[in-house]
């Protein structure tokens, strides 16, 4: 591309319509490309096929997309072990089907939002290759290396989230190497200021091409602790939240190989960087965080590092009305001039439909749960395919492809059931995702539901979505307002969103049964919210089972 394409690129997501506070309260709508849309018949999802798609997610009232890893990598971890940060990987394209690819989305008025992955690469990285080749080379300090114990044991009692020690031995430095996930995803040595300086100007390279921000992965994992002291156990009665409890990984209190305090000096700089690009935004995953609700408020204290940040909080297996409430609840009392994000579903985990919602008709489920989840107060990101009611697909052993699901069968799965692909038809095995043989099967319960039925049925998951989405726009405080939880019967959630004067009721009844809910004081006047039923007479609501009611106060 030349240096005038991407002047013009920039220059259409800067002129884009909002401020550059756009993202408050934006809807993100994640892609994952390798299951999104196939355009060449390999089984594979492309960038192409994104850029066939852009009209469909235009259509769902979305404000960005935010695409999941395509840079240059060998796909031990599906894009998630980078090897060139400043190429698109063969099997998605090129990086001129990414610059169309971002034209066509700032054209239909969508923000793009790329993975942006630099706690650790892929061995196969330049990088790696010339910091193991010697202890001396340029780049010898690039990653994290480490003497044996006397004994020839790893340094210290670190683990990997994919299972066994998160030390890998090199028998070329005769050293050990740290990597918190595969052994082929060495962590990058963030003390080294030159690693720091090399990340930036990775990130520099997409900004100067026009894109509008990153999704920061495992952005809590950047620095590790100089001493490489051993973590304590979990103290009794504890949980990680977001680690399969059968994995050791959830056994210790990660006190040294993550959310050090380093990192808030590298956030800066990254968002010196970002504000150096009017609009630039940048969500963060904390992942797997002792103290999630304070390093939040602290990543994303107002103008000073990352904008937005996620955890795994509501990625659980716990649903409870009184369980969301506390969570939310406890990030507004403890994120102070911060501002979160929150998800019911993505790439990592079981899909809401099956975690929250197996046993309810997804038909009513669906609506109601992504319509909560674009009432908090925060940034939302929904997840390809949520907007069908999809559940989670059973993907058989011989199938699998993640060597997270591969290593810890058959207690936990892994993530392939939840990255099958995008069902588009339903009249054959490959639901319009490929001509070809897909990489994962597409779930059969999936081709009942496609895009080509549900967008013809106003009654559809898919048809109540957009619909949802379109009517929220217009409600300013329900993207960027307060929020307040008044108390509600169980499984119920009734809260108030308030912006300059205007107050929002929202209630939602995840219960299959109907609710009666008593407001004293208070009489909503009826927003009419589409495809939601509830009910307001006088100073009661009347919700029927996974139904809704949004009505204005005041």
């Amino acid at each position: 591309m030349s240096v005038l394409d991407a002047i013009d690129s920039r220059t259409v997501s800067a002129d884009m319509p909002g401020d550059q506070d756009w993202w408050r309260g934006a809807v993100i709508y994640q892609i994952y490309p390798r299951s999104f849309q196939d355009s060449n018949g390999d089984g594979i999802g492309d960038l192409k096929g994104v850029t066939s798609r852009l009209d469909y997610i235009a259509g769902l009232g979305v404000d960005a997309i935010w695409l999941s890893p395509f840079f240059t990598s060998p796909m031990a971890d599906f894009g998630y072990d980078v090897s060139d940060y400043e190429d698109v990987d063969p099997m998605f394209g090129t990086l001129a089907d990414f610059d169309e690819m971002l034209r066509e989305a700032h054209t239909r008025g969508l923000r793009v939002i790329i993975d942006l992955v630099i706690s650790h690469t892929s061995d196969q990285h330049a990088w790696f290759r010339q910091s193991r080749s010697s202890r001396d080379n340029q780049k010898a300090d690039w990653y994290v290396w480490a003497e044996p114990n006397p004994d020839g044991t790893p340094p210290n009692n670190w683990l990997s989230i994919f299972g066994g020690p998160a030390w890998e031995w090199d028998s070329v430095r005769c050293q050990y190497y740290l990597h918190n996930f595969l052994a082929s995803q060495p962590d990058l040595n963030f003390h080294n200021p030159d690693v720091q300086d090399a990340v930036l100007e990775a990130a520099r390279f997409w900004l100067d091409r026009g894109v509008d921000g990153f999704r920061l992965d495992t952005v809590n994992f950047y620095f590790h602790d100089r001493h490489l002291r051993d973590n304590p156990p979990l103290p009794a009665g504890a949980t990680l939240t977001g680690v399969e409890t059968s994995n050791p990984y959830a056994f210790q209190l990660h006190l040294h190989d993550k959310t050090q305090p380093e990192n808030l000096g590298f956030l800066e700089r990254l968002r010196e960087l970002l504000d150096a690009y009017p609009g630039a935004t940048s969500v963060g995953e904390i992942g797997a965080d002792r103290a999630v609700i304070k390093t939040t408020a602290a990543y994303t204290e107002a103008g000073k590092r990352i904008h937005m940040a996620y955890s795994f909080d509501l990625l659980s297996t716990a649903r409870s009305a009184a369980y969301i409430r506390d969570t939310i609840e406890g990030m507004e009392n403890g994120i102070g001039s911060g501002w979160p994000s929150w998800a019911l579903s993505n790439h990592d985990v079981v899909r809401v439909a099956t975690r929250w919602g197996e046993g309810l008709q997804q038909d009513r489920f669906a609506p109601l749960s992504l319509a909560l989840v674009t009432s908090l107060r925060g940034t939302p990101c929904i997840y390809q395919g949520e907007e069908l009611g999809l559940t989670e697909a059973d993907v058989p052993f011989d199938k699998l492809q993640d060597p997270y699901g591969i290593r810890f069968w058959p207690r936990f799965k892994g993530r392939d059931g939840c990255r099958t692909p995008m069902p588009w038809t339903g009249d054959d095995a490959r639901a319009g995702f490929t001509t070809g043989d897909p990489w994962l099967p597409v779930a059969p319960e999936h081709r009942e539901r496609p895009v080509s039925t549900q967008a013809g049925d106003p009654a559809s998951v898919l048809a109540r979505t957009g619909a949802f989405l379109k009517w929220r726009k217009d409600q300013p405080a329900l993207k960027t307002g307060a929020i307040r939880f008044l108390d509600s019967p169980a499984e119920t959630l009734v809260f108030l969103r308030e912006l300059e004067g205007e107050t929002v009721l929202c209630a939602f009844n995840l219960a299959d049964e109907a609710a009666t809910i008593r407001l004293p004081g208070m009489t909503p006047l009826s927003l009419e919210a589409p495809g939601f039923t509830g009910q307001s007479a006088g100073e009661t609501l009347h919700l029927n089972g996974l139904d809704a009611y949004f009505g204005r106060v005041g």
